[in-house]
């Protein structure tokens, strides 16, 4: 038996990802404590280890642990011995070695994790190889080769699964308590209060892992109301608030907060017109509105470039270093996209989907401003749908568009792949003028509808269009 297992060839000179330290302190404090095991045994597999000799080592705790035989070096000893694998594995020596390189097994878990995390990187390095070589075929449909691809991958996303079912009787006396705490303190709320008593009576207070959008068209007050509240929580109750400023500097975030809690006008605050006399003394309320703020846990990153994953890595540092009760993110559509050739609508939906997993991760509440689509303000009454947090929408690929510049009919399905496309539009005035169309890319088989502007024309178009 090969002492390592085999990796592609087309990496001879790379060492594949392992942790020898990390399995043989995992192995050791199998032997050393009877009920570790208990610990890996629901997800961690013998093919997990680097070295074959510990695959087979492994495999023999797990077939004393089914048989419901205690682990120790004796009978992991006599266990290889009668397979014939006990000179092969180091023998009782190196058992013995695995035994003394940990002192207690307080940390199999932290190990094993370390492993199966070794695992994962290799087994997308051998994924990587695999669709490389699907990559050549060339006879075979697209379809189904994407398809295998896809099954590759998410072979791996399950193997590393480890997350087990929760039977809800487990629940119930927490959620008793719960709702008996909040029944005993009727003004009491179940999340963080907004500092809004109207808005806070609708939603109960802002919800750990809940995602909340909050929306509206530009400059009617999405950052002001964002900023009041992480400021209330902050200074109120105290609890860490950070805030991803994507839209505003820190020093125009931190303006606007000492104007808000000041009274100063921000553009006298901005331009430097202040007051310094009698009761209207601006920079007596000026100070007094800084040590209020200077006490409040407010941390702002304003970085311009700025996409899920960097803000992840950063609010898990701080939820680690300081606690974290909301995070705010100005704004949605300003965070950069994994996938920026991805049309607009999936990039949106991408990353609301990651934010909402970080609110899940990180088991806190994450405010996300939003602009609506011009849709909300062509009809009556002006009340938002979720359908205007989009910003794109479908035409059937039949659709007759006029080219600007040669003045050409054609069907829209004959633009696909094509950007910056010149074609005669209406305005929001309602006049014809020359627009370009960014980029045309098909979506798929939906619903059609078709539409009468208000100039009497019709067009088909989907639902969320």
């Amino acid at each position: 038996m090969l002492d390592y297992i085999s990796m592609p060839e087309e990496l001879p000179d790379k060492l594949p990802p392992q942790s020898i330290e990390a399995e043989q302190s995992l192995l050791g404090c199998l032997m050393l404590d009877k009920n570790a095991i208990t610990k890996v045994a629901d997800y961690l597999l013998p093919k997990d280890f680097y070295r074959a000799t510990h695959q087979e080592i492994y495999q023999v705790c797990q077939e004393l642990f089914e048989k419901g035989e205690p682990i120790d070096l004796l009978l992991v000893s006599t266990k290889l011995r009668e397979k014939n694998l006990l000179e092969e594995a180091g023998g009782n020596s190196y058992l013995t070695e695995l035994i003394n390189s940990v002192p207690t097994a307080a940390h199999v878990s932290h190990y094993a994790k370390i492993v199966q995390r070794k695992r994962v990187l290799r087994d997308l390095i051998d994924a990587s190889h695999e669709i490389g070589v699907l990559g050549h075929n060339e006879t075979e449909d697209t379809d189904i080769l994407l398809d295998k691809a896809e099954k590759r991958i998410f072979s791996i996303a399950q193997r590393s699964l480890t997350q087990n079912f929760l039977l809800v009787k487990s629940t119930l006396e927490e959620a008793f308590e719960r709702i008996d705490r909040l029944s005993k303190h009727q003004k009491g709320l179940r999340g963080v209060s907004t500092g809004f008593a109207d808005l806070d009576n609708i939603l109960a207070g802002l919800q750990s892992s809940d995602l909340i959008i909050l929306a509206s068209r530009p400059s009617l007050g999405k950052s002001a109301l964002a900023l009041n509240i992480a400021s209330s929580i902050a200074v109120n109750e105290k609890i860490p608030v950070g805030i991803f400023s994507l839209e505003m500097s820190k020093d125009q975030v931190v303006d606007r907060l000492i104007s808000a809690y000041s009274g100063v006008d921000l553009w006298r605050l901005r331009t430097g017109r202040l007051s310094g006399d009698g009761d209207e003394n601006d920079f007596s309320r000026i100070q007094q509105a800084m040590g209020i703020l200077s006490e409040a846990p407010i941390y702002i990153d304003d970085a311009a470039i700025s996409n899920v994953l960097q803000m992840r890595a950063m609010a898990r540092r701080l939820q680690a270093d300081k606690g974290l009760g909301l995070i705010v993110v100005d704004y949605l559509q300003l965070i950069d996209p994994r996938s920026p050739d991805e049309p607009i609508v999936r990039q949106v939906t991408e990353i609301s989907r990651s934010l909402k997993s970080l609110a899940r991760e990180l088991n806190v509440p994450v405010l996300a401003l939003s602009q609506l689509s011009r849709a909300v303000e062509m009809r009556s009454p002006q009340k938002p749908r979720l359908a205007d947090l989009r910003e794109s929408g479908c035409l059937t690929g039949d659709t007759l568009i006029t080219r600007a510049d040669t003045g050409e009919r054609i069907q829209i399905k004959d633009l696909v792949g094509q950007t910056d496309i010149p074609v005669h539009s209406l305005d929001e005035n309602w006049k014809i003028k020359e627009m370009k169309i960014s980029k045309v890319f098909p979506s798929g088989k939906k619903m059609v509808y078709e539409l009468q502007t208000r100039s009497g024309h019709k067009i088909k178009a989907s639902a969320n269009h």
